[in-house]
């Protein structure tokens, strides 16, 4: 069954599954929500004819802002050593911070504020399209926290070290524009124009042949942080069991084949 509620939409598409946060005023997530999240990422993950999908949030106010306070005020969502009451099979927060074994791509259409938890979504996903008037911030250190789930492991290494420090310090706001000068985000875009953009570039990505698509991220998770020698060693002869599946794959000849006769390739995921 198609997973999905009022608070996580899931629509499919052919092979794309868009997710939509729904979650008035701020699109916030407790424990339940999270959980929903991560039972959405797995059955794309799973469901074979899914090849791409992209998140977004309701509304064009707020993306998403993280963790719902007030459900960590009232005790609903725990904070001490609160991943231990994640599924650690449903990926983590928001099922995609922490989900290792997904290889599909996953775009970020972020149709407004996107801070915290939200930033932190965003900075799991693969490609990032933003609206015009989005912003980023990391708000939880004048809160007595620090953003876990995924900002102080991941923005150190997408942008100068020091402008990182600013945001995770002093929790300034960064714009879109500034984002994609550092290249934080892949594209800006007005409002309007989100979901169409966002749904365009996972056409172009659900033509392509799905092991070979799937093999970019498992080798780039892989070799993340090696030396280049080492790097080359570990994606050779490491245990990468989609980039072994392509090289040998029917796809991997039928693309070559299609090229030579030059003619449109039909790949068939295998």
């Amino acid at each position: 069954m198609i997973p999905g509620d009022d608070e996580v939409k899931v629509k499919l598409d052919g092979a794309i599954m868009q997710i939509t946060i729904d979650r008035p005023k701020a699109n916030a997530i407790d424990l339940p929500t999270s959980r929903k999240l991560g039972e959405a990422f797995v059955y794309f993950r799973d469901t074979p004819e899914l090849k791409v999908a992209i998140i977004t949030g309701a509304g064009d106010r707020i993306f998403c802002a993280g963790w719902d306070l007030k459900a960590l005020d009232s005790g609903d969502t725990p904070l001490a050593n609160w991943w231990e009451a994640e599924d650690a099979d449903l990926g983590g927060f928001a099922g995609i911070t922490e989900m290792w074994n997904l290889n599909k791509p996953v775009i970020a259409a972020l149709n407004g504020l996107t801070i915290g938890g939200g930033f932190e979504i965003a900075l799991a996903c693969d490609l990032i399209i933003a609206a015009e008037h989005v912003e980023f911030a990391l708000p939880e250190l004048p809160l007595g926290l620090i953003p876990d789930a995924g900002a102080v492991q991941r923005l150190p290494k997408r942008l100068p070290y020091n402008i990182a420090l600013e945001m995770l310090y002093l929790g300034r706001r960064m714009s879109a524009k500034e984002a994609a000068h550092y290249g934080l985000i892949n594209k800006i875009v007005p409002a309007a124009d989100l979901l169409s953009s966002a749904h365009a570039w996972a056409n172009k990505l659900s033509e392509v042949a799905p092991l070979a698509l799937q093999s970019v991220k498992e080798v780039l998770r892989a070799i993340e942080c090696e030396p280049i020698e080492k790097a080359f060693h570990k994606m050779r002869y490491e245990d990468l069991p989609t980039y072994k599946a392509m090289l040998s794959s029917d796809d991997a000849e039928e693309g070559v084949k299609a090229f030579v006769e030059k003619r449109d390739a039909k790949f068939k995921g295998r």
